[in-house]
């Protein structure tokens, strides 16, 4: 049985149940992850059947399959039809969907998920405000190009599509390689960026527990056909415009995954005011996690009686949150809505 813990070595301990049926201890890589787990509406080690019964939600094929009835808010009132298509930028035609109304939310989805990853999160959220849910270059409705995956290229890409959807300015948030990709905007393209929520993303490699970074070097094309047998492959048939890529994005996702980086300097020069959020039983060392808030201004000193000393960017850590459950996580809406509309500073 070591063949199937090799090939699946850098997935989510969701997605490896799912996938195995084995009650797997590992962390998740970064990239697929809880990702993996959220897409294919598996939870805790419950297969997407069960999944849907205990959440009452249907897993991403069900949802993608039936017909959406017409969304309400929590006071009943019929909420704006989605909007659905595709955008070219940097050579790349990437799908989104524009939920809800008000001011426009960019949302920025994890690695090898889709905009739905969100789930209730993206509905929360779109009762105050516009979401535009892009899905990345190389995943779901976004099929890919002789580029490789790239977050600082995709910070740009997400410039020409907020640039082409009409949007002078917009709130982006993101979460886990999202959030890299949504930092990355914010750091290009500052100009176009309010405010900024990144959610469960590292600044620089080095900040993942030592065993992530080591399952990471398992996400290979030489896993892919492994892959291709699970639920995550009839998923991405569903959504993908080429399905014969999948081996391609898994080996270029794990390109991307492993390669180095460190944005402390441009943490440091971060413009759109930022809102950190983490579960506090994320993949990230707690050590990372303050230093990148240090690096941003925050947690060097008492912010004194008035509040005359807080740094304008703010830290969130939600209790009884992994890296796996934070996508859907019903903290993480309360605490960006809050945090878009002003509370707290």
């Amino acid at each position: 049985m070591r063949g199937p813990e090799i090939a699946l070595g850098g997935l989510g301990s969701d997605a490896r149940k799912a996938l195995t049926g084995r009650r797997g201890r590992q962390r998740p890589v970064h990239g697929s992850l809880r990702e993996v787990g959220a897409v294919l509406g598996v939870r805790r080690g419950v297969s997407s059947t069960a999944a849907q019964s205990n959440n009452n939600r249907p897993c991403l094929s069900e949802f993608l399959l039936q017909p959406r009835p017409l969304r309400t808010d929590r006071e009943g009132l019929a909420m704006a039809a989605i909007k659905a298509g595709h955008i070219e930028a940097g050579g790349v035609r990437y799908g989104y969907e524009i939920h809800g109304a008000g001011a426009p939310l960019l949302l920025l989805h994890g690695g090898f998920g889709t905009l739905e990853m969100f789930g209730p999160v993206l509905e929360r959220l779109a009762e105050r405000r516009q979401v535009i849910a892009v899905d990345l270059y190389g995943h779901g409705r976004t099929a890919l190009t002789d580029r490789p995956i790239d977050p600082v290229a995709m910070g740009d890409d997400m410039a020409a599509v907020v640039r082409a959807l009409g949007f002078e300015r917009v709130d982006a948030m993101g979460f886990s390689f999202g959030g890299m990709v949504a930092f990355r905007l914010g750091v290009q393209h500052p100009e176009l960026v309010d405010r900024l929520i990144l959610a469960s993303a590292p600044y620089a490699e080095i900040g993942f527990y030592p065993d992530i970074r080591e399952q990471q070097k398992g996400i290979t094309r030489e896993g892919a056909p492994m892959l291709m047998q699970t639920p995550l492959y009839e998923v991405y048939k569903t959504v993908a415009p080429r399905v014969e890529d999948f081996p391609e994005f898994v080996a270029r996702m794990g390109e991307a995954i492993r390669r180095p980086y460190d944005w402390s300097e441009e943490a440091k020069a971060l413009k759109p005011t930022t809102l950190l959020v983490y579960g506090d039983s994320d993949m990230f060392e707690p050590e990372h996690i303050v230093r990148f808030y240090q690096l941003l201004g925050g947690g060097h000193r008492d912010a004194g009686w008035d509040g005359a000393g807080m740094s304008r960017h703010r830290l969130a850590i939600l209790p009884g949150v992994t890296h796996y459950s934070m996508s859907d996580a019903p903290g993480l809406a309360e605490v960006a809505l809050g945090f878009l509309e002003g509370a707290g500073g």
